[in-house]
């Protein structure tokens, strides 16, 4: 005690607002926060009473940020959900048909698809990307049995999704500047290239 008694003490360890206490504001980041937490800490090291009331300050920052972080998550939610009851119906039908799998899935997917992508452009220049559109639209429909544990249904919907890419890409290609095209990239491959946008969309997002 006599030791604690001769150690430096805390000014602000009866500080109420924990923002004051630490000398930081209120708009300073978790790194911030962090940094003067520990500068004090080792400023003060010893002295059981302003170690303590350093610590607390902390945590009452960052317990507050977490419900706040909590609080905007579950408005955002409720926001969502509200314009989602408010919708047209045939709006509030198409979201049946669609979900969000887990960050990891449409990551692979993508990876697959892009692949494709890059596949066929190298290889513009010697012949037309057929070879890796099947096998995009094989993988598409692979992924859709997966999750439908229907051929049937996977085989329509993987089919539908090329059609709506390709007869899109027909539309949209035309409408490219050509001098912001390669003399290689052909009307076949820009659409296969759309064609793999809505294989990919279709296989990550829809059940």
């Amino acid at each position: 005690m006599a030791r604690e008694r001769s150690l430096p003490k805390f000014p602000r360890i009866h500080v109420w607002d924990p923002y004051k206490r630490l000398g930081v504001s209120r708009d300073a980041s978790q790194e911030e926060i962090l940094g003067a937490r520990n500068f004090l800490l080792q400023q003060y090291a010893g002295h059981e009473r302003s170690m303590e009331s350093i610590e607390d300050a902390y945590e009452k920052i960052i317990m507050a940020s977490f419900r706040l972080r909590k609080k905007m998550k579950i408005n955002l939610r409720t926001q969502l959900k509200k314009k989602v009851e408010e919708s047209p119906p045939w709006f509030k039908n198409l979201l049946n048909f669609v979900e969000a799998p887990p960050l990891e899935v449409i990551l692979r997917r993508f990876a697959l698809f892009a692949f494709m992508g890059g596949w066929s452009i190298m290889n513009s220049a010697e012949s037309g990307p057929a070879f890796q559109v099947a096998v995009s639209l094989a993988a598409c429909i692979y992924f859709l049995n997966e999750k439908t544990k229907n051929v049937a249904r996977a085989s329509i919907l993987g089919f539908g999704a090329l059609v709506i890419g390709w007869l899109c890409g027909s539309v949209i290609v035309p409408t490219i500047p050509t001098v912001l095209l390669r003399p290689t990239w052909t009307l076949e491959l820009l659409t296969a290239l759309v064609s793999y946008v809505f294989l990919f969309l279709a296989c990550a997002f829809l059940k």
